[in-house]
């Protein structure tokens, strides 16, 4: 690949990246402003993030422009290819149906859902053994992390989750 080439395409990489600070930008201008608890809003956190993409955008475009980005070696010698779709194919799936059933079975089994295929994913992609037990194991590890979270908004912060009750614990 020539270096006007490789240039060209290092510099699309941030070019993308300040496309999806301006995304993120776009949606946080839709977030209400009106100040919440200790004068913060809603819309703080997506403008923090909205601006610190848009700083690695022109921080990846002015290393692009500059000579390429430093360091990198073309192809790794001797190095097998990973399987990463694989991984990324489970976890596009968590991510899928977290979003499709969060309002029908709840915000905990949801999530507990996506975390169990997520972490499938990284274990085949990885080569990993990934029978019955390890399919348990992260389904009830992801229920103890998603739990006390939705505990934690709908008890104590008073923030509506969809949940699988009225009940404001399940």
């Amino acid at each position: 690949m020539s270096d006007a080439t490789r240039i060209l395409k290092q510099t699309l990489v941030g070019v993308g990246v300040l496309v999806l600070a301006a995304v993120l930008a776009l949606g946080a201008a839709d977030i209400s402003s009106q100040a919440g608890y200790s004068g913060v809003g809603p819309n703080f956190l997506p403008w923090v993030v909205a601006v610190v993409l848009a700083a690695c955008g022109l921080g990846l475009i002015r290393e692009a422009r500059s000579g390429g980005f430093r360091h990198m070696d073309e192809e790794p010698e001797g190095a097998e290819p990973a399987a990463y779709w694989v991984g990324l194919a489970w976890m596009s799936a968590g991510l899928l149906l977290n979003a499709l059933l969060i309002t029908s079975i709840g915000f905990i089994l949801s999530c507990a859902l996506c975390f169990m295929l997520a972490a499938q994913g990284l274990r085949r992609s990885r080569g990993e053994p990934h029978g019955l037990l390890a399919v348990a194991r992260d389904a009830v590890s992801g229920a103890c992390i998603a739990a006390p979270v939705y505990w934690m908004f709908t008890q104590f912060l008073a923030i509506n989750l969809p949940g699988l009750t009225k009940t404001g614990w399940l």
